[in-house]
């Protein structure tokens, strides 16, 4: 009997009709309605998923009773509710590694956006109002030879540490749940508590996963240690910062500016944010370039294929259940 894949969410043309000639396929459709409803229909028989960007839990589901896989088109896997993955035996498998580069470049381009104020002065210049030589409003503060601070080394903050490393000859410190000085020899990193590198770093990125000990990890406390002249660059998950709590310190200035590629709650279609002008908004694109994001659906397809035809997909969240 041909196995059933079903599409939870927007995949690229090419590989849905890579999926249609060998699986029977059941392509969630908003359009249509209640998604959890349709989604616990079509799980009903189904022996894999593939998609990104929904929540997948007991909920929707529940109905399920042979699925093996779910392949999400992402490195993040908060949305899926892993607790009742393990319960049931189903395959999670994610795309790591593929976006590293990728989105370790999105966070030095919010770095360098935010420190020269780029989206405000793009503004200010474009309604007319450079009718002068620019003043002190309008300065920027220098990337070279400053402090980075990351939190979070992993494959994206290596890769992040390793821009400000080489190309920006930054001094480099980190933190995160234990030092990896395999990684931190190569950028003479400094492996520090959380309080100490948000006091003395320039610059501060988040790079972590969002689990039980990262999620608001960064309230007002910790905003409060910033320097006054510290840029904030977040491109791990919303949920990492209090939002409220970072909205308030940027209103007050308390340090210089942040740059936001995520947010507590996605779409972001208005908030407080969108008023202030030492903050960059950008609508989750870390890994949106054409090449990354054909890689990424590669390798979810791939991984999907695999599970399906019995081998082990490379990239398992939860190999042993």
């Amino acid at each position: 009997m041909q196995k059933k894949v079903v599409v939870f969410s927007q995949i690229d043309s090419a590989f849905l009709a890579q999926l249609q000639e060998q699986f029977a396929v059941t392509v969630i459709q908003p359009k249509l309605g209640d998604v959890n409803a349709q989604l616990r229909e079509a799980v009903v028989d189904a022996d894999g998923l593939i998609g990104a960007g929904r929540i997948l839990n007991e909920e929707n589901l529940s109905t399920a009773q042979q699925l093996k896989i779910i392949s999400t088109v992402s490195v993040g896997y908060d949305n899926y509710d892993l607790n009742y993955l393990n319960k049931k035996g189903i395959w999670l498998a994610h795309t790591p590694h593929v976006l590293t580069e990728t989105t370790a470049d999105l966070a030095f381009t919010l770095l360098m956006s935010a420190a020269r104020q780029v989206p405000y002065l793009d503004q200010w210049t474009k309604q007319g109002q450079w009718t002068r030589t620019v003043g002190t409003a309008q300065f920027g503060l220098d990337v070279y030879g400053k402090t980075l601070g990351i939190i979070g080394l992993g494959h994206i903050g290596a890769a992040i540490a390793r821009r400000g490393h080489y190309g920006f000859n930054m001094r480099i410190q980190y933190t995160g749940r234990k030092p990896k000085p395999e990684v931190a020899t190569a950028f003479n990193a400094k492996f520090c508590d959380l309080d100490e590198l948000l006091q003395s770093s320039d610059y501060v990125v988040l790079a972590v996963d969002l689990n039980d000990q990262t999620k608001g990890m960064i309230g007002a406390e910790q905003l409060g240690l910033l320097q006054p002249h510290a840029v904030l660059v977040n491109i791990s998950r919303g949920a990492v910062i209090d939002e409220a709590a970072l909205v308030e310190a940027l209103k007050a200035r308390q340090f210089f500016a942040a740059g936001l590629d995520v947010y507590q709650k996605e779409p972001l279609k208005e908030s407080p944010l969108f008023e202030l002008e030492n903050v960059v908004t950008l609508p989750h694109i870390g890994s949106a370039t054409s090449a990354t994001r054909h890689a990424m659906m590669k390798l979810a397809y791939d991984q999907l294929i695999d599970a399906l035809e019995g081998r082990t997909p490379r990239y398992l969240v939860n190999q042993h259940f």
